[in-house]
């Protein structure tokens, strides 16, 4: 049983969500266009802000879903971790679109909002508030990733340590940061685009 929610949290994390929103507004190959993330940022630029929302939205539920079933079935700290990690990974390397899909932000937030709705609520705080002062995603994305593991820790202090939850969170740290490798260095040298600005560098 634990080896195939295992697989239903890959199946959940690899529905081409943000693909999907691309073929059925405008026939198009996202993966094609601007970062060729399937992303909701990417889907925001490409496509639009209504196709964008929807795109994050479904990538939350695939990670608060995955978590949730876990929960159902009782499942223990580590499988609910194993479990988040294969959504993730289905999200990032979906079967469905030969292995090329997001960067795993929105369905990481909904993979913490499943183990830990405090910890997810404070990364997403994060995330807004730094995406409102500088209003570049990535930049957004990457300091929600490197708070996270420190938020996980400081959520110990209210509640009974998880040695699981914290490895995930520096593994979801670690994904995040290399799929967003060519934007960090874009960020250093300026370039990386705000919103409402194309991105035409892949």
């Amino acid at each position: 049983m634990n080896l195939l929610i295992l697989l239903l949290g890959y199946l959940f994390g690899s529905f081409p969500s943000g693909y999907l929103a691309g073929r059925i507004t405008k026939g198009i190959d996202i993966r094609s266009l601007g970062s060729g993330s399937t992303g909701a940022t990417n889907v925001l630029r490409q496509i639009g802000k209504r196709a964008a929302i929807t795109v994050f939205t479904l990538d939350v539920l695939k990670g608060v879903i995955s978590i949730l079933i876990a929960k159902y079935f009782l499942l223990n700290d580590t499988w609910q971790v194993a479990i988040g990690l294969s959504t993730l990974i289905g999200h990032i390397w979906p079967v469905w679109l030969n292995w090329k899909g997001g960067k795993a932000v929105a369905t990481g937030l909904g993979v913490f909002l499943g183990l830990s709705w405090q910890v997810g609520l404070a990364t997403l705080g994060i995330f807004i508030a730094i995406i409102t002062i500088f209003r570049i995603v990535s930049l957004a994305s990457v300091s929600a990733a490197l708070a996270l593991p420190l938020i996980m820790f400081l959520s110990f202090k209210t509640s009974n340590f998880s040695l699981p939850f914290l490895i995930i969170s520096l593994l979801a740290m670690a994904l995040v940061i290399w799929r967003h490798r060519e934007n960090i260095a874009r960020l250093i040298k300026g370039k990386e685009p705000r919103i409402g600005q194309n991105q035409e560098i892949k």
